[in-house]
């Protein structure tokens, strides 16, 4: 798809967002049902029109691309995106009542769907400017313009009736906490597996009898459902804390943060061993010979020449595992193990969409973290030295 019919599909989605969902959602209180709000209602007319006329001029600004006809896009991506949080502070500013203190707005679909469409336009142009022009680093500018302009926001108090940051500020502490435990469990399950799958992989690699056996056995644990395998964690770690007095004393029980660990180590092997073993099997012989031949030990060979060659392949691995291991981490909550799941499964027995988004949102946010992070650091190793 050339790059004019994507803009021109992303705005026209944007804009049937825009003009046919609820853009806000006014509830007297948390859990009532809210009343749906236009974005031509929350915002006003000259605002709806300003909106219309920015999608129309990005429009136009793609039938021709250019260097500087990219970063205009870009540009107003950016006002875009800050001013769809300002309509919701306007909104509540002028139309939620003084004596109804637990009135609160809510972020409608049409917001949301807006939101997705303005980040993929984002993305794809990001990625033109940095192929065509070597322009890289300009979805993280792009981001990070966007998350300050938000900061500033939630800091001036303009989003204080905002539905989502109520749920926040009432659980701040509890929040912080979940967090916490949420990168400790995500972080310690990819650290162990990183380790025991680097050793497997070479392992696998050293013995052909027991590559297929460990694959099988790696590609069976992948396959079993999370809760299933929480499940099945249960019953022995039970006994054996019930006859360990050491494992009492870690606080080892079936259910909490044990089965938790010892299940997303399992899921996390799979993806870092096949890519350690595909990175170190496709080092090429004459490299190593080559460094026999200047009289390096084995350990020198694997840890100058073949584990370097390697690291890219690795790292991608990392990368998929990692953002596997955060989005299972939620479902973790369950059996009482913590993170940000907690927030998910409490707003779903509650019926509160805002306390489900209040961890779904921060669950999204690290994924994509680790996704650029890692995938910077892929493309780091990638490149080549310059001579």
């Amino acid at each position: 798809m050339t790059y004019n019919r994507v803009i021109l599909t992303m705005t026209g989605l944007a804009l049937a967002a825009a003009l046919l969902l609820n853009f806000v959602t006014f509830q007297p209180n948390r859990i009532a049902p809210g009343q749906d709000i236009s974005l031509l209602t929350a915002a006003g007319l000259p605002a709806t029109l300003l909106l219309m006329a920015l999608l129309g001029l990005m429009v136009a600004l793609s039938w021709r691309p250019s260097r500087n006809r990219y970063l205009t896009l870009l540009l107003l991506t950016t006002l875009i995106l800050i001013g769809l949080p300002l309509a919701v502070a306007s909104y509540a500013h002028q139309h939620l009542p003084a004596d109804m203190p637990y009135a609160r707005v809510g972020l409608g679909s049409g917001f949301w769907c807006m939101g997705v469409f303005l980040a993929l336009l984002v993305v794809e142009t990001s990625q033109r400017l940095a192929q065509q022009y070597r322009l890289v680093g300009m979805q993280w500018l792009v981001t990070a313009a966007t998350v300050i302009g938000l900061w500033l926001l939630c800091q001036s108090g303009a989003l204080d009736r905002l539905s989502l940051l109520q749920e926040y500020s009432q659980r701040q502490a509890k929040f912080a906490a979940e967090l916490q435990t949420h990168l400790l469990l995500a972080g310690a399950a990819v650290l162990i597996a990183l380790l025991c799958g680097i050793a497997l992989a070479i392992a696998a690699q050293a013995s052909v009898r027991l590559r297929q056996p460990l694959f099988q056995l790696l590609n069976l644990l992948q396959t079993i459902p999370s809760l299933a395998l929480f499940g099945l964690l249960m019953v022995p770690l039970s006994y054996l804390a019930a006859h360990s007095p050491l494992l009492q004393a870690l606080n080892v029980r079936g259910i909490g943060w044990a089965p938790a660990l010892i299940a997303l180590v399992g899921y996390s092997l799979l993806p870092i061993t096949r890519n350690t073993f595909v990175a170190l099997q496709e080092v090429p012989a004459q490299v190593l010979d080559a460094a026999r031949g200047m009289g390096m030990a084995p350990m020198q060979i694997f840890l100058a020449v073949r584990l370097p060659l390697a690291l890219p392949v690795i790292i991608e691995g990392i990368r998929i595992t990692l953002i596997q291991a955060i989005g299972l981490t939620s479902v973790a909550a369950l059996i009482g193990a913590g993170g940000l799941g907690t927030f998910i499964f409490q707003g779903l027995g509650q019926a509160a969409m805002d306390l489900v988004l209040l961890g779904a949102i921060p669950t999204i946010v690290l994924a994509l973290l680790a996704d650029v992070l890692l995938g910077l650091l892929t493309r780091l190793c990638h490149r080549e030295p310059t001579p």
